[in-house]
Order: C-alpha cells, then structure tokens, then sequence
C-alpha cells in the first residue's frame, strides 16, 4: 500500500472509478533504487551546481519577447542553447518547435519532454528581470520561461553525468501553447506523420504537488456584428452593433449557469471586445473573443448551444427592434478548439510521478489543466504535467515572478521522471 497524500479531484475520481485502478504502480523501493544509481547521483550533483548559470539563462531568456506566433528569435536562442548543452541533433520543425532528440540504446518507444517557448504579452511589452530579494521579476519570467530553462538543464545533467536511455528522448520547446496559438505546435508534433511519441512531460506550473493527467477542454470564437453605422444623431434608429454585443453578453449571463453553477466546473468568459469609430458614431462592427471551457466535452457542448442561441437571440432582437436601414448580421468565426480528455491513471508515467513525489517529500495532487499534454492525453497517450520548480506567482502579469526556492529539485524531479520512463540503459 502507498502511504501518498493524495487530494484528487471530482474529475479524476471518476475516472479512477471507472477504470478499476487505484495507485499502486511502481514500488518505492524501484524509484529510490533507481535514484541511488551513480547516474543519477552524479546528475543530481551536478544540477546543484549548475543552479547560477540556470539562473542566467532564465534572464537571458525572458529578454527575447516570444508572443504567440511570434516565437521565431526565443527559438533560435533555445536551440542554440540545446547545442552547447550537447545535444548532438536539434531541429526546427515547420511550425517553430524546437526538438532535441537523443537516441536510445533500443529505441523501442519515444519519450517527450516539453515546455513552450510563448509567452502572453505583446511583442511591446518592456521585459526587463529585476530583483526584489530572492525573486526576479519580469513578464513571462515563470510561464513558461523557466520550463525551457528546465529542459535545456535535463540536456546538460544528461551528457555530464553520461546517462544512456534505452527508449528515444525528445528535448521540445513548443510554440502556440498561449492564448490564441491553441496549441499549434504541440497539435504539429502529434499530427499524424509526426515523430511518434509514447510518453509525453511537459512542464508547466508553480506548484511541485499539482501533476496534471486531463485536459480541461476549450472552444474560442471571434463573435462580429456588423452594420451601415451613421451618425449618433442623424442615424438614430439605425441598428447598433455594439447593442446587440451587449445583449449577446447578457443572454449568456442570464443561461449559462444552467451549466456552471452545478456538476463539474465549466465556465465561459469574454476576454476581448472592440469595435467603433467614436463617440458620436453609431459603429459599423462590433466584435468579442469568446473562451468556453469544460473538463466534459458533454458539457462544453452545451455551453456552446446556450452562447449561440444568445448571439441569434441579440441579434434578432436588435433587428426587430430598429426604425430604419439595413438589418445587422453576424459571424461566428472559431479561432480555436482544445480537447477535453480524461487521463490514464494507471499508466507507468502516472505512477512514478507519483512514487517520486513521495520520495522527494511531496504529496501530490493530480488534476485537470489546459496544457501542452491535452493534446497527448486526447489521443490516449500517457501524459502529465509537472512543476517548473521553486516558487513563482502573477502569471499572465507584468510583475510576474520566480524565486529560487530549491528549484534544483524540480529539475531533478523532471530527470527522475524522465529516466523511470526511458529506461536506464546499463
């Protein structure tokens, strides 16, 4: 019997439930075993001493902006990054991903580990690291940017302690996992004539006992109505665009906690809204970005009826109410579509996150995100996502940051997690 703390939520239960498994896996034993290899010490030793020049690539870093889409310069500073590390073969894929790959003494299964390149921010926005004490401070300084400086040292821990792997290993800095990339990159390396990957680690995340095993579905809409728009004074009568928005949003307040105020969690937000000329002119277009998301793709659809029937429901509503002119229209466009996919709980990567945890001291708590490993996870690929290490807040803020609080740890969490899965190769 494990003695693991161990909080899981609602969505994971059920999963468990149905699946028969409890958490058994691998035994204590094997992982402190496995960590007592010379390997591994040798590699543990070595990632304590390399905790400044990490520190330093953290800075250098998150200096290069790498918006979504726009990644383009930070992809080519982690490659080069990789390389130095001694990586012997680093690409970059269509997309803009970033993969190093080390070959396996069999081969026999691909193991990925991964963290994306793109931050939230504008390509304007003044990124500069300060220090307050311990902590440096900076936009995107934690998510997702010192999980690349997590991969590049699994590189360098790797060749100075030359640990052999029998599976495959690829090193990956993924782009397009923010807001509108929708998981660009990650989707690219699971197309269906990418590389093939059996076991998938991404690491994003403050906290060392939040291990992510499902995938919190999303669907994200661009809403525009559109119309003749004319003078506030002289037109007046006329259709307004930004009257119907505003109804829209309203339907939606008003119907759609018939599915999130009950069951499983499900939400709906608006995050941007747009539109018009000025003050005194009605607009000819009004537009809103729309995210909808669910752990339950049952329930994801249906949130996805209710913000529809709004959007046509506003609609009418402000063409049946208008004096004159032309009737407005509306589009609903889809700018991007995440998976809700629940885990493998008993899969071998599962299970030694969670003997590893207890052996580091952690309990851990598995749960659901939107993360690069939903794409894995949706295809019936064991994944999870771990810890970035130390502590950090604020993110999707200007004045986010990190500190170093035992950072080393996560890292050699992540080499830990990484070998149980590859296999070490005597």
């Amino acid at each position: 019997m494990i003695l693991i703390k161990k909080k899981v939520e609602p969505l994971i239960l059920a999963t468990l439930l149905v699946a028969g498994h409890g958490f058994s896996g691998q035994s204590h034993a094997g992982i402190a075993d496995l960590k007592a290899k010379p390997q591994l010490r040798q590699a543990f030793e070595f990632i304590i001493d390399e905790e400044q020049e990490n520190e330093a690539d953290l800075i250098r870093l998150t200096e290069i902006p790498a918006p979504p889409f726009m990644e383009e310069e930070r992809a080519k500073h982690f490659a080069a990054m990789l390389k130095a590390s001694g990586a012997d073969d680093v690409q970059i894929d269509a997309v803009g991903n970033v993969i190093a790959t080390i070959k396996g003494s069999i081969g026999s299964k691909t193991v990925a580990v991964a963290a994306h390149l793109d931050t939230v921010f504008p390509p304007d926005t003044l990124i500069k690291v300060r220090r307050d004490g311990n902590r440096l401070i900076a936009p995107g300084i934690g998510d997702d940017t010192r999980g690349l400086v997590m991969v590049n040292a699994l590189m360098k821990a790797i060749r100075a302690a030359q640990i052999k792997m029998q599976a495959h290993v690829l090193l990956v800095g993924t782009v397009g996992e923010e807001g509108l990339g929708d998981l660009r990159g990650v989707k690219h390396l699971f197309r269906d004539d990418g590389p093939r990957i059996d076991s998938f680690i991404a690491i994003d995340g403050n906290n060392p006992e939040r291990v992510v095993i499902a995938g919190v579905g999303s669907i994200r809409y661009r809403v525009t109505f559109t119309g003749p728009g004319g003078h506030s004074w002289g037109a007046f009568g006329a259709a307004n665009p930004h009257h119907a928005l505003g109804h829209a949003i309203s339907l939606l307040d008003e119907m759609g906690p018939s599915v999130t105020d009950d069951g499983e969690k499900s939400s709906y937000n608006i995050g941007r809204i747009g539109g018009g000329t000025s003050v005194n002119s009605i607009p000819f277009a009004s537009w809103m970005e729309v995210d909808i998301r669910s752990g339950s793709r049952e329930r994801m659809d249906k949130l996805d009826a209710i913000f529809k029937q709004a959007v046509q429901q506003a609609l009418l509503t402000e063409n049946s109410a208008r004096k004159h002119g032309p009737e407005l229209e509306v589009e609903i466009k889809k700018v991007g579509e995440r998976p809700a996919a629940k885990g493998k709980t008993d899969s071998s990567l599962v299970q030694n996150i969670l003997d590893i945890n207890h052996n580091f001291g952690y309990g851990t708590n598995l749960s659901a995100g939107s993360t690069d490993s939903s794409i894995a996870i949706s295809k019936g690929i064991p994944a999870v996502t771990i810890s970035r290490g130390g502590k950090g807040g604020g993110a999707h803020s200007l004045e986010e940051w990190w500190e170093n609080d035992e950072g080393y740890k996560g890292i050699q969490i992540a080499l830990l997690l990484l070998v149980a899965e590859a296999g070490l190769a005597e």
